[in-house]
C-alpha cells in the first residue's frame, strides 16, 4: 500500500536548526522518494517501508533532543506527483 506522509519537526530549544537539518540528512540517504520545503517534509512510499524509516529516524531525533514535538499527517495513497488545478 502506498502512502504520503507530511512531518514537521520542532526541536523546543535554541539549537533547533541542528536537529532539524540532521533530521531531513538522514531521510535524504534513506532512499525514499520525498521532497522538502520551508514548513515541511513529505515522504512516499510503500507503507512498510516508510513507516519503518520513519520510526528509526524519529526515535534517533527525540533521543538526540531535550524536548520537541513531531506533526505527522498519512494520507494513503501516492500524492508525489501532485500538481495544483488551478
Amino acid at each position: 500500500m502506498k502512502i504520503s506522509v507530511e512531518l514537521t519537526f520542532s526541536p523546543l530549544q535554541d539549537d533547533y536548526e541542528d536537529h532539524i537539518i540532521a533530521f531531513i540528512k538522514k531521510l535524504r540517504t534513506s532512499g525514499l522518494t520525498f521532497l522538502e520545503n520551508p514548513l515541511s517534509t513529505q515522504v512516499y512510499g510503500e507503507y512498510d517501508e516508510v513507516m519503518k524509516v520513519l520510526n528509526t529516524e524519529i526515535k534517533t531525533a527525540f533521543e538526540l533532543m531535550d524536548k520537541g514535538l513531531l506533526y505527522l499527517k498519512i494520507v494513503k495513497s501516492d500524492r508525489s506527483a501532485y500538481e495544483p488545478h488551478f
